[in-house]
């Protein structure tokens, strides 16, 4: 509540051969001896993240991978997780040496070029050899955000600051300068948000949980009203309002009250169905539903929670939704379950796939994972879709949203 969850910030990763001086640059750049330096290969073992202000972009987390020629024992599993990045990055940055390219560097602007993201190439260590005009332009011809540097250069670190920052911002995805709409766009100036906020086990001790606290937040902004109130309390709240709400928003958990409780007049929607479009594709996730009414008995499904916690005993991703999916389809399904980062490699052996809201993830690591999914052609919704879904109440949630309604239906007549 006090800090930019990672969530929020843009997502910076470097990547370099063993010893080319990343961890230095990231000390470099943010001032303080935040990443370990050593002359031994490998002293980078997993992905460091570095969350911190850099103004004007803001909010940013650096992710400072292993070195791409690791041979050591661990070198494998290292790799492996310094691929996964890509996955979570918003800005690609390859750290080189003058005169050192080959199949490691290419390899990293393949992916990017593969999956459209902006590249920034850093030659390091030029107080040891500096790049000549033959080496510079051929960086150049692959990005034309080349600068040269020394991590050691103390006085020229706020120019070559500057410079960095400049790259990042010349390069910046549009979806973090101007990112979807939370709730502002369902609102107007003097309008009412209300939110109907289950206090149950599950809910944090003294604290709202993170997609509440940015639609309050999102909601003032727009100079809008908020009243927060719980399930049982809605209705009695509604009646002494003298203006109608905007917009209601509920925990997906008790839709079908809302529902029950809301007039047609008032649109009323999620908290997760709004993240589907903030973080997400809400089209896509909309069209998945409809695959719900296609599973069978055996089906694999997939449940994707981006946070790790533990699971409570009546767990919404664990318990309920594989319940009312059985309900629902009225056969037996199997369930696997992957928490955090952990994402299957291959989807195909799944019907469908189920994710949180994402709230703990970027907006870049969401589409990631949709688009995963839509390459190995298997149908992904999230958890407030889901839920409603199988409550019934799913077109009467999605009305605020009409274009997802109409995806919605379309892949529905489809099936």
């Amino acid at each position: 509540m006090q800090k930019t969850p990672k969530s929020l910030r843009l997502h910076i990763a470097l990547f370099g051969r063993t010893n080319v001086g990343k961890s230095s640059f990231l000390n470099y750049i943010s001032g303080q001896d935040i990443a370990i330096t050593s002359s031994i290969p490998g002293t980078t073992t997993d992905v460091v993240e570095k969350p911190m202000e850099l103004l004007p972009l803001g909010p940013v987390v650096f992710l400072d991978t292993a070195g791409l020629d690791d041979t050591s024992e661990l070198g494998e599993k290292r790799i492996k997780k310094t691929h996964k990045v890509f996955d979570r990055a918003d800005i690609v940055t390859i750290l080189c040496e003058a005169g050192i390219w080959g199949a490691a560097e290419e390899q990293i602007v393949s992916e990017a070029e593969k999956r459209k993201l902006p590249l920034v190439i850093v030659i390091n260590k030029i107080d040891q050899n500096y790049p000549d005009e033959h080496f510079t332009a051929m960086l150049q011809g692959k990005t034309p955000l080349v600068l040269a540097v020394s991590s050691l250069d103390k006085p020229r670190r706020e120019q070559t600051l500057a410079s960095f920052k400049k790259a990042l911002i010349d390069c910046c995805p549009e979806d973090f300068i101007t990112p979807p709409p939370l709730v502002s766009d369902l609102l107007k100036p003097g309008g009412i948000c209300m939110l109907i906020v289950p206090i149950d086990l599950q809910a944090p001790k003294g604290r709202l949980i993170l997609p509440q606290v940015q639609t309050i937040r999102d909601a003032l902004d727009s100079d809008s009203s908020v009243i927060v109130v719980k399930e049982r309390e809605y209705s009695f709240m509604l009646s002494m309002l003298k203006q109608k709400p905007d917009v209601v928003i509920c925990d997906s958990q008790v839709v079908l009250k809302m529902v029950a409780d809301t007039p047609k007049d008032i649109p009323c929607t999620t908290f997760s169905i709004l993240f589907s479009r903030l973080k997400g594709d809400m089209l896509e996730m909309a069209k998945g539903a409809a695959a719900i009414d296609r599973l069978k008995n055996g089906d694999k499904i997939l449940i994707a929670e981006a946070c790790s916690h533990h699971a409570a005993a009546d767990d919404i991703g664990r318990v309920k939704i594989p319940r009312w999916l059985r309900q629902y389809v009225g056969a037996e399904l199997e369930i696997e379950v992957y928490s955090g980062q952990d994402y299957p490699e291959n989807l195909n052996e799944f019907s469908l796939v189920i994710h949180c809201g994402g709230c703990m993830l970027n907006r870049r690591e969401t589409l990631s994972r949709i688009e995963l999914a839509r390459q190995a052609n298997v149908p992904i919704t999230n958890y407030g879709m889901c839920i409603s879904y199988t409550q019934g109440v799913l077109e009467r949630v999605l009305t605020p949203f009409p274009s997802a309604l109409n995806a919605f239906r379309n892949e529905q007549e489809k099936s």
